[in-house]
């Protein structure tokens, strides 16, 4: 992350206060938004598709913030999504295949 040299290091611990207050707080309304939908008569291969959607999203956001890569070069990110989005698609398509079987 870029340091901003106009800031005092009072408003800059202000400011990475402020960042892990809202990282905090989105991840507690997903994680409501979660709970919410377990305890729900929805049907059960909905709540999967949604429990990994927002497991994703948590990831994301953690992975980003926490670990700085929101804040890198786009060569960088796409470096560690591309081969992220192709593990996932073998895992389906292994438990699809693996399902095949019987």
């Amino acid at each position: 992350m870029a340091h901003d040299t106009t800031l005092t290091p009072e408003e800059a611990s202000k400011k990475q206060i402020r960042t892990i207050w809202k990282v905090a707080g989105l991840l507690a309304v997903v994680t409501l938004i979660e709970f919410a939908i377990a305890f729900s008569p929805v049907n059960q291969t909905l709540k999967i598709f949604i429990f990994v959607g927002l497991t994703i999203v948590k990831a994301a956001y953690i992975v980003g913030e926490f670990m700085h890569l929101r804040h890198e070069v786009k060569f960088l990110i796409w470096s560690i999504l591309l081969p992220m989005i192709f593990v996932c698609w073998l895992i389906v398509a292994l438990i699809v295949e693996g399902g095949s079987i019987h």
